[in-house]
């Protein structure tokens, strides 16, 4: 089954042609060790229906509550108007596929397609989520723990709603609200390998909130409407005491793209913490070998923020491009606590090729807008800079500062230029920029922008202590690591060898 989701997931098998019981047997794999396999239909019918392939159920919800442990259930191509209820619990993994990668379509004109309050490890792959044209209730996913609730309050004692995995989905086009909540005490939720654009109002495309345990990797984020729109991806603790998690943890944002700012101008692609709430709203957290890239003419307020939030390493991503931002590195501020604290920064590369770094909007500002008091401590080092030849700016107002680095690499780091560059977004059949996948648009955009030249700096110049163990398209590093997301030597050359255990 390892072998088949990732064939899947990559899009080698997509065609129309692809059926996941034939597919089995011609590898040897009977479907007593795979799980039992279910198929849903627009056609079918949850009253007399069986499941099989010639009398398949009507609609997921019914599929997830007559399954069995570890099977997977095929969702064939058509739409699903309505919502689709993830409310069970299993040991073994069922798995809800869409039979032919995006053809099965989950659309709902109240509110949220797709929601997951009383789940347990369910995986959803290969969908294209979206709400309804005109629809005016709020998320097109949300996943939130009502399983565990103690005295009517969400979140409590276990098991909570956990294991849940969103893998190669097309999540798009929110009327109003969120593309995926994650929140109320909900834990150990995988999002990888999606795409995101064009969440509502100002809100996000992914807001993890109160949670513990989210892995978002792999993914692209863009937009390609500007709405006023909060960050791409927001984590934090909204609520405070009311549920059983006090400040998200254990988050890891690894290996994704972010492009096509469209938002508002005081905002940034990912985000710690908003609401200034008392505690802090999140801590241990790693942000590693992401690509960020610039090529929207909108103005952002920093491409990463963190607000009142601890205990976070920032290390070989790449940010490259005229964001445009006010400040190009980030915005480190206090929330309702006394600041952050143990924020670490190194091994990134900081690339503004037009030589605009951080002075959209704003004068005398440093890399980062981080206030006095703001920032209780931090590490700054070992990073590379470029500001098209023009000084990189320095503010010794600021409480963390380019001076802050002493092992400060000032080169051009030779990204790929910009110019030229085609959003992948989804228009119902076809990706625009002639990708037949997600991962095939993923790592066309790490090859052509994510990529520095051979002969920079940024080859073996990482620091092997604070290195990511691998890079962007997930091949180990070695001895001599580089800085930004992506290794131009890699031990293991084999991308994705072992990136979906």
């Amino acid at each position: 089954m390892v072998e088949v989701a990732q064939d899947f997931y990559t899009g080698e098998m997509n065609t129309g042609l692809f059926r996941l019981v034939p597919l089995l047997a011609a590898l040897g794999v009977t479907q007593a060790m795979a799980g039992d396999v279910f198929f849903v239909a627009p056609g079918g019918s949850d009253q007399t229906g069986n499941g099989s392939p010639g009398n398949p159920w009507a609609s997921i919800t019914h599929a997830v509550d007559n399954a069995t442990e570890g099977a997977t259930i095929l969702v064939r191509p058509g739409t699903y108007n309505g919502r689709q209820r993830l409310r069970r619990e299993f040991e073994s993994t069922v798995t809800v596929m869409s039979e032919v990668p995006y053809a099965a379509r989950l659309r709902h004109n109240g509110g949220a397609p797709l929601i997951a309050y009383y789940a347990r490890n369910i995986t959803i792959e290969g969908f294209d989520i979206a709400h309804a044209p005109d629809n005016t209730g709020g998320l097109v996913i949300q996943v939130q723990d009502l399983l565990g609730a103690v005295s009517g309050s969400a979140g409590g004692t276990d098991p909570v709603v956990s294991g849940i995995t969103f893998r190669n989905n097309i999540i798009h086009d929110s009327t109003n609200n969120d593309l995926l909540k994650i929140n109320n005490g909900a834990e150990d939720v995988l999002v990888e390998g999606n795409l995101f654009f064009n969440q509502q109002g100002s809100d996000e495309h992914m807001d993890v909130n109160s949670v513990i345990g989210v892995t978002i990797q792999d993914n692209i984020f863009l937009n390609t409407v500007d709405t006023g729109t909060s960050s791409f991806v927001v984590v934090k603790d909204s609520n405070g005491n009311d549920d059983s998690v006090l400040g998200a943890s254990d988050i890891i944002v690894r290996r994704n793209v972010f492009l096509n700012w469209n938002g508002n101008a005081g905002q940034s692609f990912l985000r710690f913490g908003e609401d200034g709430t008392a505690n802090f709203e999140a801590f241990d957290l790693l942000v590693e070998n992401n690509l960020m890239i610039g090529n929207s003419g909108d103005l952002m307020r920093t491409p990463f923020t963190v607000q009142g939030s601890r205990d976070l390493v920032f290390r070989n991503n790449t940010l490259v491009g005229d964001m445009p931002a006010r400040s190009f590195a980030g915005r480190l501020l206090a929330g309702g606590t006394g600041g952050n604290e143990n924020l670490r920064f190194v091994n990134n590369i900081y690339s503004d090729p037009t030589g605009t770094m951080g002075s959209e909007a704003f004068s005398g500002v440093d890399l980062f807008d981080a206030p006095a008091g703001e920032t209780a401590s931090f590490l700054l080092d070992n990073n590379m800079y470029w500001n098209g030849g023009n000084p990189i700016p320095n503010d010794s107002g600021q409480a963390v500062m380019f001076g802050d680095d002493a092992n400060a690499i000032v080169a051009d780091p030779q990204l790929g230029n910009q110019a030229g560059l085609v959003v992948p977004v989804w228009n119902g059949s076809t990706f625009a920029d002639g990708s037949s996948s997600i991962r095939q648009a993923f790592e066309s955009l790490v090859n052509q922008y994510g990529v520095p030249g051979s002969n920079t700096q940024a080859v073996d110049t990482a620091d092997p202590t604070e290195a990511a163990f691998e890079d962007i398209l997930g091949r180990e590093r070695g001895p001599l690591p580089d800085l930004g997301a992506y290794e131009i030597d890699p031990i293991d050359d084999t991308v994705f060898s072992d990136s979906f255990e």
